[in-house]
C-alpha cells in the first residue's frame, strides 16, 4: 500500500501544528479521542513527545537462587508446550511421559538461565525495568484539519477586545501633558487681581 499523499508519512519530522499540550500522556490521549469524536482525521493527529527521558528502575537484586526461579518458570513453560504437543500427536502416551517432559523443560530452563547469570553477573547483579517518559505530551494536528481541532478542544483564539475610550476628565491639563486635537479644551479659571488701593469696585486699575 502507498503512503503517498498521506499528511503524516513515516519517518517524516514534520507532524502538524499544536492545538493542546498535555503533561500526562492520559490527557492526550483523552484529547485525541475528542478530536476523533469531532470527525478529524486520525491520520492527520499526532501526539508527539517532547524531552524525552530513561528512567530504569531497579526492581532487585539478582543472585544464582533468582536465576534458577527464572528459569524454572520459563522452562516449566516450555515444558508444557511440548508436552501438549506430545500429548495432541500420540493420544496413547501415559501421563509419566508428560510430567517427565515437565521437568526436562524446568531443568533446561534453570540450567540456561543460570549459565547466562554467570556470564552476566560482573557487570550487572540486579534486575531492572527501563521505562521512557516525557516532560509533556503536545497534540499535533496536520494544517488542513488545525481550525476544526481547535473549535473542538476550545482552544481557538480569540480575537482581542478593542481598547475602552479613555475616561472624560474636566480637570484642566497638567504641565507637559499634551492635549489630543479636537477635543474640547478644559475651562481655566479666572485669575483674580488684587484691588488697587483708592480704585472703584468694578473699575479697571489703569496703569502706565
Amino acid at each position: 500500500m502507498s503512503n503517498q499523499g498521506a499528511p503524516f508519512s513515516q519517518g517524516s519530522a514534520e507532524t502538524g501544528e499544536t492545538v493542546a499540550s498535555f503533561t500526562h500522556y492520559e490527557g492526550a490521549q483523552k484529547a485525541v479521542s475528542a478530536l476523533i469524536a469531532a470527525e478529524v482525521p486520525a491520520k492527520e493527529i499526532a501526539i508527539v513527545g517532547a524531552g524525552l527521558r530513561s528512567i530504569e528502575r531497579i526492581t532487585g537484586r539478582l543472585g544464582y537462587a533468582t536465576a534458577a526461579r527464572s528459569g524454572a518458570i520459563n522452562g516449566l513453560m516450555l515444558g508444557v508446550l511440548f508436552s501438549f504437543i506430545f500429548v495432541l500427536g500420540s493420544p496413547s502416551v501415559q501421563i509419566q511421559a508428560f510430567v517427565g517432559v515437565l521437568l526436562v523443560g524446568i531443568a533446561i530452563g534453570m540450567l540456561l538461565n543460570i549459565l547466562m547469570f554467570s556470564i552476566v553477573r560482573r557487570r550487572r547483579d540486579y534486575a531492572s525495568v527501563m521505562q521512557v517518559v516525557a516532560d509533556h505530551y503536545e497534540v499535533k494536528v496536520a494544517p488542513t484539519s488545525v481550525h476544526k481541532a481547535r473549535a473542538a478542544l476550545g482552544t481557538a483564539p480569540t480575537a482581542a477586545h478593542p481598547a475602552s475610550a479613555a475616561p472624560r476628565s474636566d480637570a484642566p491639563p497638567r504641565y507637559g501633558e499634551r492635549i489630543t486635537p479636537g477635543s474640547p479644551s478644559p475651562q481655566t479659571p479666572p485669575v483674580e487681581r488684587p484691588a488697587t488701593p483708592g480704585a472703584q469696585p468694578g473699575q479697571d486699575d489703569d496703569r502706565a
